[in-house]
């Protein structure tokens, strides 16, 4: 009886995603600019805390977003009314961004004018942790209401990240969550990860943001 012949497809997808993530995070090096990828699940605040950084860090900054979603401009119309360029992905269904599309929606920006590209990623907290967009910072938002459990539900996207931003704090007073339980469980999968608790409604706690990501900087 002939062997079966075993083809595994996915390997060899995420072999190819990572050489050109690796070149684009290359490129953007020799140029200075970094590339911040930014990931959580719907509405815990991504476009918030894009916009409050966007405000706090414009004025010394240039930068540039990039919005990912499966069929929409709305986050990225938000991002063009501050008069910072947006360019949207739509993913036509796929559930993350991979690094050839993130190529392609850098080409449209003058990246040695840029200081900062942030890309929002697809809202989910399965799919884009398990591809390299070729960012130098990947950070994960969760916020309040989504429970305390989630880096036990959800441990690769807290495992490769660079940072934690824990976002709506202003609701710590109403939902059963549970901070440092929530704390010790992000420390126990990524002990080097950065730690934020914001508001991005009330203003809270981004300054600690922004220098941490300034200091990031190329």
């Amino acid at each position: 009886m002939p062997k079966v012949k075993l083809i595994r497809i996915r390997e060899e997808i995420l072999s190819e995603n990572k050489n050109l993530a690796d070149s684009i995070r290359a490129d953007l090096s020799r140029r200075r600019t970094t590339l911040l990828n930014i990931m959580s699940s719907p509405g815990s605040g991504k476009t918030s805390l894009i916009l409050r950084t966007i405000d706090l860090l414009s004025n010394s900054v240039s930068m540039a977003v990039i919005e990912a979603d499966l069929d929409s401009t709305v986050d990225a119309d938000k991002i063009a009314e501050t008069g910072t360029e947006a360019i949207q992905i739509e993913t036509g269904g796929f559930c993350h961004v991979n690094a050839a599309m993130l190529e392609k929606a850098a080409a449209k920006l003058d990246l040695d004018a840029l200081d900062l590209v942030i890309l929002e990623n697809v809202g989910n907290l399965v799919c884009p942790a398990q591809a390299d967009t070729g960012a130098h910072l990947n950070v994960v938002i969760l916020s309040v209401p989504e429970g305390d459990d989630k880096p036990l539900k959800y441990p690769v996207i807290f495992k490769g990240v660079d940072a934690v931003v824990l976002n709506k704090i202003d609701y710590l007073q109403i939902a059963p969550f549970d901070r440092e339980s929530f704390w010790e469980h992000v420390r126990a999968l990524n002990p080097k990860a950065a730690h934020f608790e914001v508001s991005c409604t009330k203003g809270t706690g981004l300054e600690s943001w922004v220098q941490w990501l300034k200091g990031r900087l190329q």
